[in-house]
């Protein structure tokens, strides 16, 4: 087996608000493999994200062919040197272990509403209701907060908690002084959940946070950079947060990601799988990984929406996916 390495560079339809800065281009690793014969054997994705992932690192091509190397050599993928590496674990389990062959599937999914304008932001949660999501998730901590709590307001006075799921995600926007006075100004307007309403590495405050919120809080980036499985649980048994949120480029690739799954679990704490802002290629192994970790007939929207943010997408031979009335469709190209 021979693997190789391609640099690509993605580009958005439009700019993708965070609350640490807007996203233009999207820069990934695709590790392709090939038999004897030159044959595609399959094909994964490696997507770091710029000042997030701790895997980030100035020589990710250099570490990156280092351990395709190694696999190739080896023929076996090494899971615990590749622990501080989770995009490069993700790029080659899904190069070595996922099938190509799709199994038809029907994922709910929530409509992603990037950071915005008051107006844009409006024109955003519109076109996602239009369009069949019952679920719509919410980044927020970019505009005045007096403005962003006018527009959650906005849409419920018009949609209840029955007909529109409302989640929202901090990243880790607040600080601690203001956190628990906007979760109970949240909390008026039957919101789901809080993604990492204040920055990650303050396990103490967090903790106190989960304990007291009147609104269930998702830990997303302070799983980031955690990556054995003793200081897994070590933090899910101090935070006791209500939910986790597992994205495989992040939280340990497919293995990390269904090690904290189980962890979860075993606490009574939620979960649930979202993409993050990878191409087709990583969405398709994502969407599979999810059927895998919860069954095919899923009822928590996943985050598996991102798929359809770029200009320059990579069309999958072998599969087709498409977004139909807040769901994510995966099938069997025709």
């Amino acid at each position: 087996m021979k693997l190789n390495i391609e640099e690509r560079l993605l580009h958005f339809k439009q700019p993708a608000g965070t609350s640490r800065g807007v996203y233009t281009t999207r820069r990934i690793w695709l590790i392709t493999a090939t038999d004897a014969a030159g044959h595609v054997m399959g094909i994964g994705e490696c997507a770091p994200l710029p000042q997030l992932s701790c895997d980030d690192v100035p020589n990710y091509a250099e570490v990156l062919r280092g351990f395709c190397d190694e696999v190739e050599r080896t023929g076996l993928i090494p899971y615990e040197a590749l622990r501080p590496y989770p995009s490069m674990l993700f790029g080659l389990e899904n190069t070595i272990l996922t099938p190509q062959k799709p199994t038809p599937n029907s994922i709910p999914i929530n409509g992603l509403v990037w950071m915005g304008t008051f107006e844009e932001m409006h024109q955003r949660i519109e076109e996602k209701l239009a369009a069949g999501f019952r679920c719509v998730k919410l980044k927020i901590g970019a505009i005045d907060w007096e403005r962003e709590i006018a527009l959650i307001r906005f849409i419920r006075e018009r949609y209840s908690r029955q007909q529109i799921e409302l989640r929202v995600d901090a990243n880790g926007g607040f600080t601690v002084e203001q956190a628990m006075s906007r979760l109970e100004e949240l909390a008026k307007y039957d919101i789901h959940s809080i993604e990492q309403p204040i920055k990650a590495g303050n396990w103490k405050e967090m903790a106190r946070l989960c304990r007291e919120s009147p609104l269930p809080i998702a830990l997303d980036e302070e799983l980031i950079g955690v990556n054995t499985q003793e200081a897994k649980a070590a933090l899910l048994d101090t935070i006791r947060p209500q939910y986790i949120i597992l994205k495989p480029s992040l939280h340990g690739g497919m293995r990390g990601s269904e090690e904290w799954i189980r962890l979860a679990r075993e606490r009574g704490i939620g979960s649930w799988i979202t993409s993050a802002l990878e191409s087709n290629i990583g969405l398709c192994a994502i969407a599979r990984f999810t059927v895998k970790m919860y069954g095919p007939h899923i009822t928590m929207p996943q985050g598996l929406g991102t798929g359809q943010l770029f200009t320059d997408n990579i069309e999958l031979p072998d599969v087709e996916m498409t977004i139909e009335q807040g769901r994510l469709m995966v099938a069997a190209r025709r």
